[in-house]
């Protein structure tokens, strides 16, 4: 088989592993030849080269998982995620500051060429319209300054936190990609549409269907977990050895849609559920 996009043998890290986008992206890295280590709550029964058992919502268990796997790093994918019904501060530190930790944990492992690439969310495309709000909190040093400034502003910025945590995915993948690329080490991440994963039936009780479904325009129809791993993969890839800092949208059009003013986003937004 051909090794276009130049996993074979590289020694990769796939957080999310478990289940969903995470879990089909490892299957296809493991196709690809590369030798996959995995960071998940719960066990994967894919024939990984190594598991961890982390929990992104705790500095420790991310900092023993990094430890414990050591060595050369080519690649990471940050697949795990909480959705919009778990507790704001859990989300956070899954979708953000878990993420962030975790990568700045890997980021001494890995050398010139490496890659690392994110799952954000069409739910972060607030990013735009409160930059100086985003940059403020992913410019903050280490753990403890994140959490605190999470908790400073749960009630005015932080809210149901899935939207806020994927919005900063988003600006801290163009901020930190400008500082990255001087090391020869590329970071992007991904906007997904819905995509039928364990965690659907959660997104469509906290937002309401309707609003998930017109994301899911205009290709009609939901991703699935193995389209959006060719997303990821393809911007860890060697093919893509000058993408950096890219916010790449996996989901059918929506976002060339949105922007021609095809999908009337304020009338998608005013169908959303209302946090109890």
């Amino acid at each position: 088989m051909s090794d276009n996009l130049g996993y074979n043998g590289k020694r990769v890290i796939v957080t999310g592993c478990y289940s969903g986008m995470g879990a089909a992206t490892a299957k296809l890295l493991l196709d690809l030849g590369a030798e996959v280590h995995g960071c998940d709550f719960k066990p994967s029964t894919l024939p990984l080269a190594s598991f961890q058992n982390v929990d992104l919502r705790d500095p420790k268990s991310i900092e023993a998982g990094v430890a414990a796997i050591s060595g050369k790093v080519d690649a990471l994918f940050n697949c795990a995620g909480l959705p919009n019904s778990m507790p704001p501060m859990d989300v956070m530190k899954v979708n953000f500051i878990g993420l962030r930790h975790l990568t700045e944990a890997v980021l001494p492992l890995m050398g010139s060429g490496s890659a690392i690439a994110s799952i954000a969310s069409t739910g972060g495309l607030g990013w735009s319209r409160r930059i100086p709000t985003n940059m403020e909190f992913v410019t903050t040093k280490g753990w403890d300054a994140a959490v605190a400034w999470c908790e400073a502003h749960l009630e005015d910025t932080i809210r149901e936190g899935y939207s806020f945590s994927k919005e900063n995915v988003i600006v801290w993948t163009q901020f930190i990609g400008a500082q990255l690329i001087k090391q020869g080490i590329r970071i992007n991440c991904t906007l997904p549409s819905p995509t039928q994963t364990p965690m659907m039936e959660t997104f469509q009780k906290a937002s309401g269907k309707a609003v998930i479904d017109a994301a899911a325009e205009p290709m009609g129809r939901y991703s699935t977990p193995e389209e959006q791993a060719g997303g990821i993969v393809l911007l860890n890839s060697a093919l893509a050895s000058i993408i950096n800092g890219v916010v790449l949208p996996v989901d059918g059009g929506f976002m060339g849609a949105l922007a021609t003013g095809q999908i009337d986003l304020a009338a998608m937004m005013a169908n959303a559920k209302k946090p109890a």
